[in-house]
Parts: structure tokens; C-alpha cells; sequence
């Protein structure tokens, strides 16, 4: 699944692509993705110009000015979803169930588990109950040391697990999670509420230079991701943890481990992360 950085790639290559453009109209091949698409997505988009494109956890916003009515175009990549720029005319493929029609091309959606979004919510409407309930954003100011050891103070749950929780912190998908906890030396076992102050802070530094690592090198390409331009992430390339169960670590020599945790794949270092 996309996660933050990976979203943030995106993100950035659509805004010089789109921002300040308008919108001729949309083209909607299927129904509904996990959410049912707006019947009337295409009327509604005809004349809208894109003013900025923002992004909240994993959900891209492309906030619209000028058409029938103000509002933000909301969409979310599901599992395997990717946007890419296309000529208009060219022919569809089985997964292509969206586009977004500009003058010079279109923007294009596939989704093959079709578990992505793509909603419109006008403006001056409460904030939309998808959007409402995300948490803190990890590369944010008020994302801090301080801030994360009071918001663990009642999680006995693992560590690893707490982090990826999008009510709390946005983003840190599983990729992301292990290799922080790793570069912070913090085992991915650890109850998130046994965790000192000053270790919290070493643990946010991480995240944040693990998150921008991750966006500097194009996100990750694990399963289907890839960018607007059609390239390829390559952040897992250089993953220290994620991936390498039975090898070396490359800080200690000892064995990367993998375990299950909330249904979901653990690599961490035993000797260095405690």
C-alpha cells in the first residue's frame, strides 16, 4: 500500500503538472472503487481550477476553485492504486478506472483491488468523517518527543503496532515503522508505554529522517507503486531491516528476525534493538 512518503512523491509530481490548471472534466469507468464515485463527478469538475494540492496522511486533496461550486477532490490510492499522466485519447486498460481531463493530458487512475477513493467535498462542509479522524502528521511541528511520550502513556501495546496506527501518527506504514524503530534501537516488542522520554525523542528523529530518506529516494516499490511519470521507488534498495529475515545486520553482524505482529510482517535487529 502507498504510504506517506510514497504519497508525498506523488504529490509533488502532480503539483507543478496541475496546479493552476483547470479541469475540462472527468471520465469514470466504474462505479465505485471502496467507496461509490459521484455520479455527477465529471459536471462537477468541468471548470474547476486547480489551486493547490495538498496532501493529509495518505489521501491526496486537490483543492478546486471556479467551477459550479468550490471544494476539494479527495483521493486515496487503496492497496495498489497509482495516478499517472496519459494522452487523453489514449485507450483505457482493464484497471483504468478514472481520469481527471486537462488541455494537455489526462490524469489517470488504475486500481486494480480497486480499494481507492475518489470523493468531492464542497466547500463549507464539515470536514469530511475520512479525513476527521486521521492523527498527528509525523513531519509537522507538533510531532515531537514530548508529544508522542504523553500520547503512549496509556498504550501497553507494542510499540510497532502503535506507530502505525492512523489515529494516532499518519503514515508510518510498515516499512517505514520497522526501519525507525531500528535506526532509533528500539525493539519493535516494546510496550509502547515502557518507552523513556528521551528514547521518544531519539525515535522521532528517526522517523522524520526515515520519512525523508524515503521521499528523497523516490518512496518504496515493494508490490505496485509507482510515480506519476510512470518511474519506480527505490527506498527498499537500501532498507537496513525490512525484507532481510536470516541476514546479517548490518550494524552488529547479528541475525535480522521476522515475526508476526497485528497480522503484519516484524524485521528487526534482537542484539541492537532493545
Amino acid at each position: 500500500m502507498p504510504e506517506l512518503p510514497e504519497v508525498e512523491v506523488c504529490r509533488r509530481g502532480l503539483q507543478p503538472e496541475i496546479e493552476g490548471e483547470r479541469i475540462l472534466g472527468a471520465v469514470v469507468r466504474a462505479p465505485r472503487l471502496r467507496l461509490p464515485l459521484p455520479p455527477t463527478l465529471g459536471a462537477t469538475l468541468a471548470g474547476q481550477q486547480v489551486v493547490a494540492v495538498r496532501r493529509r496522511g495518505k489521501y491526496l486533496l486537490l483543492d478546486c476553485r471556479g467551477g459550479v461550486g468550490d471544494g476539494c477532490l479527495i483521493i486515496h490510492l487503496g492497496m495498489s492504486g497509482s495516478l499517472r499522466f496519459v494522452q487523453s485519447d489514449k485507450t483505457p486498460e482493464r484497471h483504468d478506472h478514472v481520469d481527471i481531463l486537462f488541455a494537455r493530458q489526462a490524469l489517470r487512475l488504475a486500481d486494480p483491488r480497486r480499494f481507492g477513493v475518489v470523493l468531492w467535498q464542497a466547500a463549507g462542509e464539515v470536514t469530511h468523517p475520512l479525513l476527521a479522524v486521521l492523527g498527528v502528521e509525523p513531519l509537522a511541528d507538533e510531532f515531537s518527543g514530548d508529544w508522542l511520550f504523553a500520547a503512549t502513556r496509556g498504550r501497553a501495546a507494542p510499540i510497532k503496532p502503535v506507530l502505525m496506527d492512523s489515529h494516532l501518527v499518519v503514515g508510518i506504514g510498515n516499512i517505514y515503522a520497522a526501519e525507525s524503530l531500528f535506526r532509533a534501537g528500539i525493539s519493535p516488542l516494546r510496550a509502547a508505554n515502557r518507552i523513556s522520554r528521551e528514547r521518544y525523542q531519539g525515535l522521532v528523529q528517526a522517523i522524520r529522517q526515515t520519512l525523508a530518506d524515503a521521499i528523497a529516494a523516490g518512496g518504496s516499490s515493494i508490490r505496485d507503486f509507482v510515480h506519476s511519470d510512470g518511474g519506480a521507488g527505490c527506498f527498499q534498495v537500501d532498507c537496513a531491516v525490512y525484507g532481510r529475515a536470516g541476514a546479517s545486520c548490518r550494524r552488529c553482524n547479528g541475525v535480522i528476525r521476522q515475526i508476526r505482529q497485528g497480522g503484519r510482517s516484524t524485521f528487526y535487529c534482537p542484539a541492537c534493538q532493545h
